[in-house]
């Protein structure tokens, strides 16, 4: 018989809208695929589910009913890792959760419950890192900016933390890799997509954007790091564990 896969837009609403159709229809033989990264199968029939943001809820309120806060919890952050393949994993967690009548998020005997646990801990991970090592820059325009691109999509999960850490200043932190951000201006959050300059330096602090002060605080921040880091002490290899060279060129105190 020929399986079937569903096509959806990229969005954790657009994957629960394939959970919904999945179950509707009862189907067995299927797999999803995020539009973006769609990998046609020699015996495969395509469909294109269009997101649904009601039947979307109904899955996610349903979930949340019948299984833990952490097996939901687990499921939204494994979303976001964006790992090939991922949402396969999550559908048949999901369906797992579905079929039983007890609670399952530490049943990891079953290799979805298992799969999903390390990915979700891989994304929880990065998820900290980001909101340890983010570091703003003040522009011309009186907006703090930021720029990441972390190995799994968490700029949804580290709003909450610098929306209450920094809320009496306006503040972009932008993730290049994905090319969108987040603009809090004092009262509302939003999402957001900006265009810039061809081959802009990132991790450069531009005079023609940045402002003045800007400079002198990276001074001080540069002078308090070489101050209170005891070379004598150094240990490279625990430092590297804690900051890992990749998030270095966006950190003040690593610029020479």
């Amino acid at each position: 018989m020929t399986g079937k896969t569903l096509i959806y837009d990229g969005s954790f609403e657009g994957f629960l809208s394939c959970v919904f159709y999945i179950f509707e229809y009862k189907l067995t033989d299927v797999i999803i695929q995020n539009e973006f990264v769609v990998q046609n199968g020699l015996f495969s029939e395509n469909e294109t589910i269009a997101t649904d943001t009601k039947k979307a809820d109904r899955v996610w309120k349903g979930l949340k009913q019948k299984a833990s806060t952490i097996s939901s919890t687990k499921i939204y952050y494994a979303f976001l890792s964006e790992q090939l393949g991922v949402e396969n994993i999550l559908l048949d967690y999901i369906q797992y959760i579905f079929n039983n009548t007890k609670k399952v998020d530490t049943d990891f005997t079953q290799p979805s419950v298992l799969k999903t646990s390390q990915i979700a801990k891989n994304v929880s991970r990065e998820k900290h890192r980001m909101e340890a090592f983010v570091r703003f820059k003040l522009t011309k325009d009186n907006i703090y900016f930021a720029n990441i691109e972390p190995d799994f999509n968490v700029l949804p999960l580290i709003s909450k933390h610098f929306k209450s850490r920094y809320a009496d200043q306006k503040w972009v932190i932008y993730d290049i890799k994905r090319n969108y951000g987040l603009f809090y201006d004092l009262e509302t959050l939003e999402m957001m997509q900006m265009e810039f300059p061809k081959n802009f330096d990132f991790s450069k602090t531009d005079t023609n954007f940045f402002a003045d002060e800007e400079f002198e605080f990276q001074k001080l921040w540069q002078n308090y790091f070489k101050s209170t880091n005891i070379t004598e002490r150094k240990n490279m290899k625990l430092h590297i564990r804690h900051v890992p060279k990749r998030y270095w060129k966006y950190l003040s105190e690593k610029q020479p």
